[in-house]
């Protein structure tokens, strides 16, 4: 089983933010710097963990966080989950993680996807147009660069004549690139272009199908399509006996978000995978106003099935089973408390 990290860059050691401890035996809450989330990944290192990636969205840039991560670890492999292919060009990005690869002597993973409407539009003020032939193209032109090609590309979106190149003392000529993939039409693209693909709220029991839909676009260019690396979040939520009803109501919380409010991919992907039901109620509900009633529409056998919920050996071996269906690498968050507190769960498991 291999397992990576999620993390965000928390805040500043002078401004510290209170966050509180999921499946906790108290309200306590507690101060992260990122300073502290730097150690915690340094914990995660040494005990084996993969990579560590870290988000962005429309909250603090990945780059300079990536750079710091860069610079205060060894071994691990770093990457975004995810950086959008809208608000930067595919020069831009290549830029970064070409000055990214020499702090880090070749350990840049570039995790990309077309984020949304709501975001790319009203947020970065460009419009949403083509994101998957966008994610295509964008692929290409940063492939090219960050192997040292000369700049001549004819695309539907970019069209770039004059041969530039991007020059630098190179660890390597490649720099895997995962895509957040989820509807089929990308599966299916992801089998052409992609690393490794980054999918959230994937259900357990259908992993395995992510590899059938991407062998789709492999054969096309007659490609073993276990090259690609299938790389899902795993949102953890443990359960001590104390409070688990809150905790499962928890667990609800980001799936009622991504059905309501984040764009048609995660409904629609929802839908197809077998939860037409919770999706439809939740929607009414949220429709309606009534955000309880929206997140009680989330079963348990749902929440079950998409997030890793249990005791910490029962979420030990929901990881273990989908690693078994076809996760390659999983991707949990990183656990909240005081670097010594999250090491041990980081620990266990691993172990």
């Amino acid at each position: 089983m291999r397992l990576g990290i999620l993390t965000g860059m928390v805040s500043t050691e002078k401004k510290a933010l209170a966050t509180s401890v999921p499946g906790s035996r108290s309200n306590v809450t507690i101060a992260e710097s990122w300073q502290t989330s730097i150690e915690k990944i340094q914990i995660a290192e040494s005990l084996g963990y993969e990579c560590v990636v870290v988000p962005e969205s429309w909250q603090l840039s990945a780059i300079p966080w990536l750079s710091l991560i860069a610079e205060h670890t060894n071994k691990i492999q770093i990457g975004t989950s995810i950086i959008n292919s809208f608000s930067r060009s595919p020069a831009a990005l290549a830029q970064d993680f070409a000055t990214l690869e020499i702090i880090s002597e070749g350990r840049m993973i570039l995790g990309i996807g077309s984020s949304s409407a709501a975001v790319v539009e009203n947020y970065h003020g460009i419009p949403f147009k083509k994101p998957l032939r966008r994610l295509k193209e964008y692929t290409e032109i940063f492939n090219m660069l960050i192997s040292g090609e000369k700049l001549f590309y004819e695309g539907e979106i970019y069209k770039l004549t004059q041969g530039f190149s991007l020059r630098y003392d190179r660890p390597r000529d490649h720099v895997p690139v995962w895509i957040a993939s989820l509807t089929p039409k990308s599966l299916e693209q992801s089998g052409e272009i992609a690393d490794g693909i980054m999918p959230v709220h994937w259900p357990s029991s259908r992993m395995f199908e992510l590899k059938e839909q991407m062998n789709v676009g492999a054969k096309k260019i007659d490609r073993d399509v276990n090259e690609i690396v299938v790389a899902p979040h795993s949102h953890l939520f443990i359960l001590d006996g104390n409070n688990d009803d809150a905790i499962w109501d928890e667990a609800r919380k980001p799936l009622e978000m991504y059905i309501n409010r984040m764009g048609n991919f995660y409904h629609e992907m929802m839908t197809r995978t077998g939860w037409e039901k919770e999706v439809a109620e939740s929607q009414k509900a949220f429709a309606d106003k009534d955000m309880d009633k929206a997140i009680q529409a989330i079963s348990n056998d749902m929440v079950e099935e998409i997030q890793v919920i249990g005791t910490v050996e029962q979420i030990r071996d929901r990881l273990q089973e989908r690693s078994k269906n076809g996760a390659d690498v999983q991707i949990i968050y990183m656990p909240k408390g005081e670097p010594k507190e999250a090491g041990k769960l980081l620990e266990k498991l691993i172990s």
